[in-house]
């Protein structure tokens, strides 16, 4: 994530759904999650001109076609959290 790659940020938020199904989250990996989160919805909600509600969405239904299913968490994490 620290290359700021779109790409790589999404696999590590996939990587972190994939794992949260096999074992509890630890506080580390849960807030590195929200910030994959964070990042990708806001990234993706301004190329697309739409809300971060509604990328988030779009997000989890996403992750759905993958089999795969946000833990559940808070909101989504600001930028200088």
């Amino acid at each position: 994530m620290r290359t700021g790659s779109l790409i790589e940020v999404a696999a590590v938020l996939k990587s972190l759904v994939a794992l949260s199904r096999t074992k509890p989250l630890s506080f580390r990996e849960k807030k590195m999650l929200e910030r994959a989160k964070y990042l990708l919805v806001t990234e993706l909600a301004t190329a697309r001109n739409t809300t971060a509600a509604n990328m988030e969405t779009t997000l989890v239904k996403s992750l759905a076609k993958a089999r795969l299913r946000m833990p559940p968490t808070g909101e989504l994490v600001p930028a200088g959290d």
